[in-house]
Order: structure tokens, then C-alpha cells, then sequence
């Protein structure tokens, strides 16, 4: 593989707590990049030290939902062209050079932005499966022609002309996707993220049936077992099957609660 150079390219990264994580997500673009920020969003840890410690500029933002962050970190970037991860994504090496061969080559132009595979990677594995679940997403893409709408709970990059979609290209390097360090973590993350999706539902007017909630974790087990595939990991597979299921009713529960005190005021 050729040495990679610095190219034009602002790669942002939102963080909280992520002081065990940050260096490698760093790492991983430095040799591409030649401005990496982290949007901080009141982190206890040393998350700010490492950082900058790796060369990232820090730079805190109060939370106000994903998209709100998101919006704001695309909002610091000096160059164009932006290169948005989470700090729990990597980016392989593959990926890094195909990126940094757009640019050297004259090609990036040609696009308003191109998706990449992120690929789960689990706790324990140096890289994913071969078969592990993914999903496509508009990560690298021209912020005059795109950008993150602005969503409490979803973050998703979205064309500011719906016409450019022939311009979207797909990269063939993945990031890798570690979402949580722990079951504990995982727990964590579920009763967070659950409160802002039942709130989302409430603002947005879409409650949850009794049926709903019966049938959700049957359901949410299966999508999780079959079409994402965590089949491929034996008992552990039933393991992230029965959390992803069980992140889906806990959700559908916490809809159906706020709901109610809503409806009591």
C-alpha cells in the first residue's frame, strides 16, 4: 500500500466518555486528513486530553440531539469535503486509501458525496465476520450539496438536492462499527437511547398499540437472528438477539408510558 498522504478533507467526530476508543478512531484518519475535530459534548473522562493528545481539535457543544450535534460539527469544518464517523467506527485502511486515491486522482468532484458500508464488529473480534450484518450510509459527501437534517434522534446525511442522487458514489473500503464495550454498556445504551426514541414518538404524535408491544420482541428477535444475520455467531448470536429485541420493547413501553402521562396533564 502506497503511503498515505494529508488531503482536503475534515473528518468530525462526536464524543462523550470516549477516553478508551478515541485514540484508535483518530488514528485510523490521521494519515488522511489534515483536520480531524471532535465535537465534545461535556465528557467526565479524558476523553478532550486524548484528542488532542492524537492532534484533533476539541471543541464543546451543549447536547441537543444528534442531528443538532451533527449540524454543528459539519458547521466547524473548514474544508468542503467532510468525512463524518461516531466514536465507535473505524475506518479501515482499504477505505482510507480508496479516499485518499479520489482525491489524488481528480474523482471526488464528480460526486456530491458516496456511501460506505459500516460493518459490525463485535466485542472480541479484530475485525467483522465475513458475513456480518451492515448498513450503507452517506458519510463522505460535499457539505455545499449535502448535509445531516436535523433530527433529535436519527442522524442520517441527506442531499440538499434530491436531484444530485446519480452523484452519490460507493465506496468499496467499510468502517468498522463497535458499538458497545460491554453487556452493561449495551444495557446502557439501550435505556438512553429508548427515552429519546419515546420522546421523538411522542413530538412526532405516533404511539404504540397494546398489540404492538405483545408482538414487538418476537419480531424484533427474528430481524435481529435471521436478517442481521447474528446467527453467524452461535450462543452469542442469541445473546445480541435477545438485547436487540429487547431494545425494541423497552422502547415500545417507554412510547406507550409517556404517552399516558402526556394524555394526564
Amino acid at each position: 500500500m502506497s503511503q498515505l498522504l494529508p488531503i482536503p478533507l475534515s473528518v468530525f467526530i462526536i464524543t462523550k466518555n470516549e477516553a478508551d476508543r478515541i485514540s484508535e478512531v483518530i488514528k485510523a484518519v490521521k494519515p488522511i486528513a489534515d483536520e480531524i475535530l471532535v465535537i465534545d459534548s461535556g465528557s467526565e473522562d479524558d476523553t478532550c486530553k486524548v484528542a488532542q493528545e492524537m492532534g484533533a481539535t476539541v471543541i464543546f457543544n451543549q447536547w441537543n440531539g444528534y442531528g443538532a450535534q451533527k449540524i454543528f460539527g459539519e458547521n466547524q469544518c473548514r474544508n468542503k469535503w467532510i468525512l463524518n464517523i461516531d466514536a465507535d467506527e473505524e475506518v479501515s485502511a482499504e477505505l482510507a486509501s480508496e479516499i485518499q486515491q479520489l482525491f489524488a486522482q481528480g474523482k471526488i468532484e464528480d460526486f456530491c458525496g458516496f456511501r460506505v458500508r459500516i460493518v459490525n464488529k463485535f466485542r472480541f473480534e479484530k475485525k467483522p465476520n465475513k458475513w456480518a450484518y451492515y448498513y450503507n450510509q452517506l458519510r463522505l459527501y460535499n457539505k455545499d450539496l449535502a448535509g445531516f437534517k436535523n433530527s433529535t434522534v436519527h442522524d442520517s446525511v441527506e442531499l440538499k438536492n434530491q436531484q444530485n442522487e446519480a452523484k452519490i458514489g460507493q465506496l468499496n473500503g467499510i468502517i468498522y462499527h463497535q458499538s458497545f464495550r460491554s453487556f452493561e454498556h449495551w444495557i446502557e445504551k439501550i435505556n438512553s437511547y429508548s427515552s429519546m426514541q419515546a420522546k421523538d414518538s411522542l413530538k412526532k404524535g405516533k404511539n404504540v398499540s397494546s398489540l404492538k408491544i405483545s408482538l414487538v420482541p418476537l419480531f424484533a428477535f427474528l430481524k435481529a437472528y435471521v436478517v442481521r444475520r447474528y446467527f453467524i455467531y452461535g450462543f452469542d448470536g442469541l445473546i445480541y438477539s435477545s438485547l436487540f429485541a429487547f431494545s425494541r420493547f423497552v422502547k415500545a413501553i417507554k412510547t406507550r408510558e409517556i404517552f399516558k402521562e402526556n394524555s394526564q396533564k
